[in-house]
């Protein structure tokens, strides 16, 4: 979109939409008048013969192109032509055409799905953007005195001749500060991410963005009981999980070989006649648990045709360029890379993909959460206490030989939640920042530290005198979930042309977790405690009580050893160290801790990421995606 003054060309729209031809390989559409373009790249899912985009209402001042699926499209349709509006699809996205139509920027509040989409108003000549509420679908644009450009992934912006690819050094220290880039800043200088639960309204040359929707946190009364509120969840879930069903292609569930996925795989089976197709990925060199077993045990269970593949150090090393290209944003994730492997297995067989990502930020499944939690407990004992259990940690450490122990010493004197994401206290954000160490000394000053750390204080700001694990929990659902674990679960399922679908963060699912009292989330040592009673009852023993393992994959020892040649080769290249970031003794001394031993394979994953990153969107390096 252009200011008035100016015409947008055809020919740049479609060069835009054919940088995401992954993303949409069924169908493609545009709509160009004067100083708005709309493009489209279609991936078929509901309406298979209709549903062309971009799409309008009946007179066509009102146009459409829209990234997602809204689950609740059928009772939103009922609604809208008792109203009297006409439909000519059977589309989840004329749904959204016509309730903006009819309740304009408050049509959002309605929607109950994921989604970014873009609608041009050609009578009020005003351009509205929206995300979800969670942040499962991606939305970038660049806004500047002449133009907005935006798309549901970068490389279709820096399509555009007139955005600048220059790097922002601040967001380098934040990416290596939490190894992702939480916010709404890229590392590319002007374009943004569209924050979730936010719009972007540009309307007489004027931009204003809204946020219509946060999570809060407020306890059940009392009275209400472990059954019902069980009872009240699986309901829930039952229902959600119906819902993502929907679809005129085949649909299939992503297994871990946890509670989660496998509970999701217990409601899609009773919410379909149909078999369902069920994926999983392992790893060859033994060097990590092993979840294929319990996947397959799951899938027997259900009954389902059930697929798997292993994925080698040679499969991780030879992803690693279209990792960073597809993902577009420098994340630590390698688990993104399995996803992707697995992904691209599933798309032998469906479109549609439903997985049990985030049921640990919504009911709290993480180990950090109950330590924080029992840390703080025990931090109310007063100054005596709070010394004696630092040098107990210390012991602890000295008597096993760990170091599991010591990070939570710093903590005992630091106050909750400034400490939270400033230091090693979450196993899944570094935030201690070691990789300071080895910036140079001209990179070290340009940084503005306090800018680096803006997006999460502000959030830290925000949960003050909140209880500390509803305070964990809402600091990472708007950080950790949408900027590391979303952006990884779409980037790499779309780059198989696979949808994924994400049941457990449906966002009335999302506010009833946050109703319940922390106790229902986090009872005694038990995490995830209310979701687990939901779900266990259909679930495998073995499942149900097996420790909790994540996403295991074994990047530590490939990096160190099958990966050491290649991963030596690109951090201490002369292109690399004469960027001036970072010092080349630093690096080396990094790579040789390692290979002795010490584990900064965090650090070593996210050093490649962005280097990598910058070759292939800075330098414009040719990346082969075939």
């Amino acid at each position: 979109m252009l200011d008035g003054q100016a015409t947008v060309s055809p020919a740049l729209v479609k060069a835009m939409a054919d940088t995401i031809h992954h993303r949409g390989p069924d169908d493609e559409g545009y709509y160009v008048s004067g100083s708005i373009g709309l493009g489209f790249r279609r991936l078929s899912i509901i309406d298979l013969k209709s549903g062309h985009q971009p799409l309008s209402n009946e007179d066509d001042s009102i146009w459409i192109v829209f990234n997602g699926e809204i689950y609740n499209y059928r009772e939103l349709r009922t609604l809208l032509l008792d109203k009297g509006h006409v439909f000519k699809t059977q589309t989840d996205t004329e749904v959204i055409v016509h309730l903006y139509e009819e309740f304009g920027p408050g049509c959002l509040e309605k929607l109950r799905g994921m989604f970014g989409f873009a609608i041009w108003d050609e009578k009020a000549k005003a351009l509205f953007l929206a995300r979800d509420r969670v942040g499962i679908k991606p939305l970038y644009y660049c806004l500047t005195n002449e133009s907005l450009v935006f798309a549901s992934e970068i490389k279709a912006i820096l399509a555009d001749p007139s955005v600048n690819r220059e790097i922002a050094p601040d967001i380098i220290d934040r990416f290596l500060t939490f190894l992702y880039l939480p916010g709404e800043e890229t590392l590319l200088k002007g374009i943004r991410k569209l924050l979730p639960g936010h719009y972007l309204l540009v309307k007489d040359g004027r931009s204003v963005t809204r946020q219509y929707w946060d999570l809060r946190f407020a306890e059940l009364s009392q009275s209400a009981s472990h059954q019902d509120a069980e009872s009240e969840l699986l309901s829930l879930l039952a229902e959600t999980v119906e819902q993502h069903m929907i679809a005129d292609v085949p649909v299939g569930v992503l297994l871990s070989g946890g509670v989660d996925s496998t509970g999701v795989l217990s409601l899609a089976v009773n919410a379909t006649d149909k078999k369902v197709s069920t994926f999983t990925v392992g790893f060859s060199g033994g060097a990590v648990a092993d979840e294929r077993p319990y996947a397959k045990l799951a899938a027997d269970r259900f009954g389902t045709q059930h697929y798997d593949m292993t994925i080698s150090a040679r499969d991780f090393a030879a992803f690693l360029p279209k990792y960073v290209w597809h993902m577009e944003e420098p994340v630590c994730e390698p688990p993104a890379i399995a996803l992707y492997y697995v992904s691209k297995l599933a798309k032998n067989h469906v479109t549609v993909l439903l997985s049990g990502e985030g049921g640990d930020e919504a009911f709290a499944g993480y180990s950090n959460y109950r330590n924080l939690v029992w840390l703080e407990r025990m931090k109310r004992g007063g100054p005596l206490l709070n010394g004696a259990l630092a040098k107990g940690f210390s012991l602890a450490d000295s008597l096993f030989d760990s170091h599991r122990f010591a990070k939570y010493v710093p903590l005992m004197s630091d106050r909750f939640p400034d400490y939270y994401y400033s230091r090693t206290s979450n196993p899944h954000r570094f935030t201690g920042n070691r990789l300071g160490e080895v910036y140079s000394a001209d990179f070290a000053r340009a940084i503005d530290r306090e800018h680096s750390l803006a997006s999460v204080r502000q959030l830290q700001q925000h949960v003050r005198g909140q209880n500390t694990l509803d305070a964990m929990l809402y600091i990472d659902t708007k950080t950790w979930l949408p900027d590391d674990l979303l952006i990884k679960a779409d980037k790499m399922t779309m780059a198989n042309s696979i949808e994924l679908r994400v049941p457990l963060l449906d966002h009335r699912v999302l506010e009833f977790a946050a109703s319940l009292p922390p106790s229902l989330k986090l009872n005694g040592v038990s995490t995830k405690y209310i979701l687990k009673k939901a779900l266990s009852k259909d679930i495998p023993a073995e499942i149900r009580d097996r420790k909790k393992t994540g996403f295991p994959v074994p990047y530590e020892s490939w990096l160190r050893n099958d990966l050491k040649d290649m991963v030596w080769g690109v951090l201490t290249d002369d292109k690399t160290i004469g960027r001036g970031y970072f010092r080349k003794d630093a690096i080396e001394g990094l790579l040789l801790a390692s290979s002795n031993g010490s584990d900064y394979s965090k650090e070593i994953f996210s050093l490649l990421s962005l280097e990598l990153w910058q070759r292939a969107f800075l330098e414009r390096e040719a990346v082969v995606l075939q």
